[in-house]
């Protein structure tokens, strides 16, 4: 049996906002990959719509400002796109559970390609360093070029 992990989203200011559990598929040095049913209600991205049930196979870094959640249809499998968290590093809470601090810049990628930045405006109403903030925009001009090349992240 996979062992479980529980995710704990943070804001800004280090506050919960999100809490739920995953199945872990991989753990490597930097990262860590689970198995996580979407548990809220229907959300539109773009052209897709996230319905409650969807499959998530998210994936957490703890060298990286970003995580990656690859969404599949919860009726057929069918790949919706990846949605990408600019947020901090991932960092271990406790033994079976992980935090995020997300910085509201996301990025979502249709299973075409096609790419869209999101919540740009709340990212620059957020109030953080310097530091953190090209950070952040760093981390979104890394996805977007991984895309575009079909690279892991993070790689050359």
């Amino acid at each position: 049996m996979k062992p479980s992990i529980t995710v704990i989203k943070r804001n800004v200011n280090g506050q919960e906002v999100m809490r739920y559990t995953g199945m872990v598929i991989q753990q490597e040095p930097d990262s860590l990959t689970l198995e996580a049913n979407f548990n809220h209600a229907d959300v539109p991205v773009m052209n897709a719509m996230l319905r409650q049930g969807d499959r998530f196979i998210e994936t957490y870094y703890t060298d990286r400002w970003y995580n990656i959640f690859e969404i599949h249809d919860r009726e057929n499998d069918r790949l919706k796109g990846w949605y990408c968290n600019i947020g901090k590093p991932v960092v271990l809470e406790a033994e079976n559970e992980i935090s995020y601090v997300d910085l509201a810049l996301d990025l979502w990628v249709a299973p075409d390609g096609a790419q869209t930045v999101l919540d740009e405006e709340e990212f620059a109403a957020l109030t953080m360093n310097e530091e953190t903030r090209t950070r952040a925009r760093m981390a979104l001009e890394e996805l977007q070029k991984w895309f575009i090349n079909n690279k892991e992240p993070g790689r050359t």
